[in-house]
Formats: structure tokens, sequence, C-alpha cells
């Protein structure tokens, strides 16, 4: 027996809930199947327990640097890894309830506990045999850590960031791989609890910064306080009783070997294709065997170039990894599937992305090259700040990082923003917003700053940008 329906969504995390309440304002025909681990990415494994590791790891800094504000610390302060990591175990726990509260509102006979994979473009069939004929599929499966072949010469003693929230204790030592967001927030937070830490990079990539000069910067910065190895060669990585042994050139162009408690692979994520047979569903696919589909509709488009009725959001889609962007997708999703064929393409957010590190990373709108791609080197004005000299920024001892914001020089427009800097989350959002609303330099120069405080960095950068405009 095979059941109909208006709507399949395949996976139950951010996007996957999103595009469930959406649709389900329009048809109750709809189910989502779910054959793993109920609760986002976000609260049982990714945002949430890292800030909790983060907060740990700020409150330590403090410690360290309360005598340049002339406190001493006579009986000293010590980092207790059991109870760090139980707070860490305990809230994340409490966000996953939450979702989990969520879930059991599911109707039962909406819900599928099960897996699922394509047998046909409009056909599922879950892990007990169960086949079910939906008009629309949402594809809404995720990701999960990729691994490069070499590092699993660890054996045991690799691990993923799923596996850090799950330590009883703080390890003595810890190898990263990978210095993107999640191997540098990771990195700075162990290393400030007291774990012996060294990060490990392919090439001077750091986070998502694209800068150069702000790049160089970051490196920089961050290497006072724990190595990375950008770019310097890995020669071999053996499981030994002592735990993982390295062997790699060192800043000095030395051959060392270094032994770590555990190799944490932070080197990207893979969107989880591979078990739904993705091929089955009839969709172009590019060189990553993903389905190529339309940011602005979800909807994936077909082999032979023509829409489909299969949507993708979140994760798996691997247009812009984040939470609030799967839960953006999920609703586009979930809302066109319900109105199916006629619906209405609907614009994206401005981009917007935040590392949270020390000094934290933020990025907004278009990216320098991208914009150069479009207006050329000559029609951008690029507007610096340096935070060396922000008069807020000193008094809280967190003087230390680069602005940057991007204007077209003919109408002034802003575009763009890269910020390494204290408390950039929250600058981000006001120039997000601005580029969002597509204000201008001088639009932006008439609201009121006060002081002394860090906006006012905003303000000079702004300005900076403004002194470059076509006149």
């Amino acid at each position: 027996m095979i059941q109909q329906v208006d709507i399949a969504i395949i996976g139950a995390g951010t996007a996957g809930m999103s595009a469930f309440n959406a649709a389900r304002k329009v048809t109750d025909s709809v189910v989502m199947l779910e054959g793993g681990h109920y609760g986002t990415t976000c609260a049982r494994v990714g945002c949430m327990p890292s800030k909790l590791l983060i907060a740990a790891a700020e409150c330590a800094h403090q410690m360290q640097l309360a005598p340049t504000f002339g406190i001493q610390l006579n009986a000293g302060y010590k980092v207790d890894g059991k109870a760090v990591m139980q707070r860490v175990k305990t809230e994340r726990d409490r966000f996953v309830s939450f979702v989990l509260q969520d879930i059991k509102r599911i109707p039962a006979e909406q819900r599928i506990d099960e897996s699922a994979h394509f047998i046909d473009a409009n056909t599922l069939e879950t892990t007990s045999g169960k086949k079910i004929q939906a008009r629309n599929i949402i594809i809404a499966t995720g990701s999960r850590p990729a691994i490069p072949p070499m590092l699993k010469a660890a054996k045991d003693r690799l691990i993923v960031n799923d596996d850090v929230f799950a330590w009883d204790d703080l390890p003595e030592s810890v190898a990263v791989f990978g210095p993107g967001v999640i191997g540098l927030e990771l990195s700075q937070a162990l290393s400030r609890l007291g774990v012996r830490l060294r990060l490990f990079g392919r090439g001077k990539g750091i986070g998502p910064l694209q800068d150069p000069t702000i790049k160089a910067l970051a490196l920089e910065t961050f290497n006072q306080e724990f190595p990375i190895m950008a770019g310097n060669e890995v020669r071999s990585i053996s499981r030994t009783d002592a735990g993982v042994a390295i062997r790699f050139v060192n800043e000095n162009d030395k051959e060392v070997t270094e032994t770590f408690d555990y190799l944490l692979a932070a080197t990207g994520r893979k969107a989880n294709l591979d078990t739904i047979s993705i091929e089955a569903a009839g969709l172009k696919l590019n060189e990553r065997l993903q389905p190529e589909f339309n940011p602005e509709t979800t909807q994936c488009i077909n082999a032979d170039g023509s829409p489909s009725h299969i949507f993708i959001a979140g994760d798996v889609a691997n247009f812009r990894p984040l939470l609030h962007e799967a839960n953006d997708e999920g609703f586009i999703a979930g809302s066109n599937a319900a109105h199916w064929p006629e619906f209405q393409p609907k614009a994206r957010r401005t981009s917007l992305a935040v590392v949270f590190s020390d000094p934290q990373i933020a990025l907004a709108g278009e990216s320098l090259v991208q914009i150069e791609a479009r207006l050329g080197k000559e029609g951008v004005a690029i507007g610096s700040m340096d935070f060396t000299k922000q008069g807020r920024a000193r008094v809280m001892q967190q003087n230390q990082g680069l602005m940057k914001v991007y204007a077209c020089k003919k109408t002034g427009q802003l575009l763009g923003t890269e910020i390494f800097g204290p408390r950039a989350e929250h600058l981000v959002h006001l120039l997000a917003w601005s580029i969002q609303q597509k204000l201008t330099l001088k639009e932006l120069l008439t609201q009121p700053f006060y002081h002394p405080v860090l906006e006012e960095g905003v303000r000079t950068a702004l300005r900076s940008a403004a002194s470059q405009l076509k006149k």
C-alpha cells in the first residue's frame, strides 16, 4: 500500500521544521520523515553548545586580564573541566528539549520516525519498506562532518565537534585540523580553558575572512594565544600508546613531532545526500552531486533544465549553511511547495555571518571581490577603522582588530563589510540592516552616534569611505 500526500519533507532539523510549519498553513496533507536524532544541529552540537564552551573560556580569559585593570587575584583561579562540561551539557539539553517539545506537538500521522530515500521523482521508501507518494518533496536532510582520509590514522582518537560536547572533562591536549569557523571557535575556547592546543590549516585562511589585510592581522593576533600552522606541511599522523602523534614542519621550518590526546577534525561538512538515492529524483546535479536550485524559490532543477516539483532547504542545500538561513529556506520551501505550481520568488535577506572568536569576525553583504567584479576596482569606496585607536575598545582592553566597509563610489550605497574586532556581532547587525535597506553613506552618517561606544568606530569607517565618493 502506498501512502498519498501533498508534501513529504525529509529531515526534521531547522529547515525541515520551518518547512513543515509553513506547509501546514495551507494543507494538512503533509508528512515529515526523520530517522535520526530530533533536535537541530545548532541546538545539539553546533551554535548553542559551542557558545556555552566559549562563554566559559571568556570568563577564564577575563581572569587572566584582571591584573591589567589593577585587580589582583592572589589566590589565582582554577578551571574545573568537569564543571565546565557539565554546564555545557545541561544547558545544551535544555535547548534541545525546546525543539523536542515542538516535535511532540506534531500529530503522529504526520510524523514518520524513519529514514527515506527516493525511488523515483515522486516516491519515497522508508527503512521499513513503506512507500510514500507525494506531489511535492522537500529535501532537508542537513549535513555531517567531512573527514579527509589522512586524519583517519588517528583511529579512536579522531573526533568531530559533536564528540566535544559529549566530554565529561576537558582533555590535556588537542590538535585541531581546519581553521574555519568551527575549528577557530573551538581552538580558542579550549586553549583559554587550559588545553594545550595546535591548529593546523592548509593555506593562509582563517575563518570566513577574505580581505588580505584583515586575514593577515587575524592570523597574527590568534597566533599570540595558540599556534596556528597555516600552510605548514603535515608529514604523518599515527595512533600511539600516548595518543595521536603528528609529524609536521613547524614555524621555524623544522620537522617536529608532537603528541596530543585527540585530533579534532573541523575540516568542513558534507551534505546528507548519499543516503537518499538522490540520483533517482531526476534532478540536475553539480560536480559535487548536489542538486542545482534557485535560492529565491528553493526549487530544484530537473535534469532537462525545467523547474522541479522538488525543493531543497538548509545545510543540505549548502547555499548559506547557517541557522537563520536554514529557517528562511525552510519557510520558502514549505510555502512554495504548498502553493505549487503558483508561487513567486522571494528575495533573500542580506548575507550575514559571525564567528564568536575574540576578537570576533563578522561579515555582511557582498565581499570586496564580488563588488569589484561588478563595479571594477575604481568603482568601490573602501573605508577602514583601526580598533587599536578606538576609544571604547581601549577602555575595555579589547583594542585589537580592523573594520572595512565597501560602498559604490557613484551612488554612495553601502554594499558590504568585513570586521575583525570586539563585539563585532552587534556592529555587523547595524551594517547588515543598512545594506538590506540600501542606505547610502550620507544617510547613515546623519544617524545619531553616542559617545563613547564602539559604534563610533562604525562612523569612522563610514566617513573614511564617504571621503572617496565621486562628487
